[in-house]
């Protein structure tokens, strides 16, 4: 296979991995920096990105617009000229002010998922940011590609293809997630990439597309390379990292998680969602309700009639309160046996060196 680099605009990738971006304090700057400074795109995800402020309850906003720019800068002392990007779900309540503080603070790349970006072009005119809208089918890509092109001449410096097998918050119904195969995901990999292809041609320009959601081994990687991928993005892999920035109970309970322990849960948000089951999950299977306050996260949450409060769940987990929290993992999480470094993974998935 022939040795390339992750080329996204000016930025050069030496090994071709994204971490994924992580909610809620899962990925910050401690695990970006390192991926970063190991050759690869780390990313910090703004999802209630300030829940260690000391006023964060009070002004939850304001918090994490705050810790958006302090987390760049920490990650940026970390990654050794390494690329940082920043994962921001369209979804997310004032998700224009988000940008606007990752653009302010200099951010490499902005990811953008969990809807359509139709307006972040608008959102960084005037910067050196790269964008990059995480899509799910050849439909997806067409209809942003268009709009982006005729409204802003602008279109995708990177293109990321999330799959059911992901972690988190999922763009796909139960069933959908139900009657997955990898060969109809494939195929629409196949497709995604051909599109891409097809407006490279048109434009002249460069659409590296990676893949995400299921990614755990090098050998996953050569396989979505194989069909034309440029890369992939992975996050699940990196949770049972020194470096990733949940509480050591967060990596355990991964660590300790068997397969049939991962499940499909329905979020307060209105998403599907995967996560490692446990005490907390069962309590609101069996009709407990565990809403306190809302904490502006995502717009399609209605706190009157929600369960519990998804931010409130995901910080008591990545806090160490695994029993009172939500533990969002990948499909493989239970593929985790051990704590490794950073380095130990992106040594794997250099495999040119």
């Amino acid at each position: 296979m022939e040795k390339k680099e992750l080329v996204i605009g000016n930025l050069r990738v030496r090994i071709p991995v994204i971490q994924g971006g992580m909610g809620v304090g899962v990925s910050l700057s401690g695990l970006a920096g390192a991926v970063a400074a190991a050759g690869g795109v780390g990313v910090i995800s703004t999802a209630q990105i300030g829940f260690r402020e000391p006023d964060y309850d009070e002004n939850p906003l304001a918090c994490n617009l705050r810790a958006v720019g302090k987390e760049i800068k920490k990650a940026r002392q970390l990654a050794d000229g390494g690329v940082i990007a920043v994962n921001i779900m369209v979804a997310t309540q004032d998700y224009e002010e988000y940008v606007k503080a990752a653009v302010e603070a200099k951010a490499d790349l902005i990811i953008s998922g969990a809807g359509l970006p139709i307006q972040l072009p608008k959102l960084v005119e005037g910067s050196d940011v790269k964008i990059a809208p995480i899509v799910s089918s050849k439909n997806a890509l067409a209809v942003i590609a268009k709009y982006w092109k005729k409204k802003f001449d602008r279109l995708p410096d990177l293109v990321v293809i999330e799959g059911p097998q992901a972690g988190g918050h999922l763009g796909f119904t139960r069933t959908q997630i139900e009657e997955y195969t990898e060969e109809e995901y494939d195929k629409e990999i196949v497709k995604i990439i051909e599109l891409a292809g097809e407006i490279e041609a048109q434009y002249d320009v460069s659409i590296p597309v990676v893949v995400a959601g299921g990614i755990y081994s090098k050998e996953d990687m050569e396989h979505y390379l194989a069909l034309g991928a440029n890369g992939v993005q992975m996050g699940t892999r990196f949770v049972t990292t020194v470096e990733c920035d949940a509480s050591d109970s967060y990596k355990q309970a991964y660590i300790n998680a068997t397969k049939e322990d991962i499940v499909i849960v329905d979020s307060p948000v209105g998403m599907p969602g995967r996560a490692i089951r446990n005490e907390f999950l069962e309590r609101v299977k069996n009709g407990e309700r565990f809403m306190d306050k809302c904490r502006r996260c995502i717009s399609t949450c209605k706190p009157q009639s929600s369960p519990y409060c998804i931010s409130r769940a995901l910080i008591n987990a990545v806090k160490g309160n695994i029993n009172e929290g939500l533990l969002f993992c990948g499909s493989n999480a239970y593929r985790a046996k051990r704590l490794e470094t950073v380095r130990e993974i992106m040594e794997e998935f250099d495999i040119w060196q």
